[in-house]
């Protein structure tokens, strides 16, 4: 299950692994632009042809701020699928506050729903499926590696300028969340990870970002907080060359 579906990285995400994966992207407003239940392509020169539809995924809308929503997406994930082996917490309020935070109203009135969610949703989501589904079975756990990806920020390890503070310090919390949602998980085989990546796309390139994902959902590391920056991305490239 993929939360922000509709973003950078959830658009690249399920445009580049929508084959891999049995895709659930809970969106707030625009799904991600990839066949779904809600929408169908059509190859004009062959309309008949419904391969272009094969590897769909299945939306949900939801607000995540809103009381009651997570519980809502995760009993419709529960309904339909009966078990979640990848849990992406992706959704973020991304905004920055330029006029900062001694003077910046908007970044006092924008906190609440901030730390809501990026740091109260990927926490609820874990929760509620630990306790509907994980908790149960710890080998089937281990024998599905399943695994939570929680995305961050280099903003939450670095300070930059531009009115980053309320948006930074969500993903601070939302790491040390991380580290504390592993040691606990691990007794029952769920393995909790995040990844910090650069600005994209406009320092490295969103489907960097979403490789790092199955990366981290491949791998059996628990508590690692996986950064992703331009000379991580540039020593990648090298070595695949």
């Amino acid at each position: 299950m993929l939360t922000g579906a509709g973003g950078k990285l959830g658009n690249a995400f399920c445009q580049k692994y929508a084959a891999d994966y049995e895709i659930v992207a809970v969106c707030r407003r625009r799904p991600p632009d990839v066949p779904s239940q809600l929408e169908r392509y059509v190859d004009p020169l062959a309309p008949s042809d419904e391969s272009v539809n094969a590897a769909s995924v299945y939306v949900i809308y939801a607000d995540l701020a809103r009381p009651g929503e997570v519980e809502r997406v995760v009993d419709l994930v529960m309904a339909r699928y009966g078990r979640v082996d990848l849990l992406v917490n992706n959704a973020a309020e991304t905004a920055f506050h330029p006029t900062g935070l001694a003077d910046g109203e908007q970044a006092l009135a924008d906190f609440d729903r901030f730390y809501t969610t990026n740091v109260g949703a990927p926490l609820r989501l874990a929760v509620r499926f630990a306790q509907r589904f994980w908790h149960a079975d710890a080998a089937d756990n281990r024998a599905h590696n399943r695994n939570v990806v929680n995305i961050s920020s280099l903003s939450g390890h670095q300070v930059y300028s531009g009115g980053q503070g309320i948006y930074a310090s969500t993903k601070a919390a939302l790491n040390h969340l991380t580290r504390h949602l592993a040691l606990e998980y691990q007794s029952f085989g769920v393995r909790v990870n995040g990844l910090s990546p650069t600005s994209f796309p406009a320092l490295i390139p969103s489907e960097e970002v979403a490789d790092a994902v199955v990366r981290l959902d491949r791998e059996t590391v628990t508590g690692k907080i996986l950064r992703v920056d331009v000379e991580d991305v540039a020593s990648g490239a090298e070595q695949a060359g």
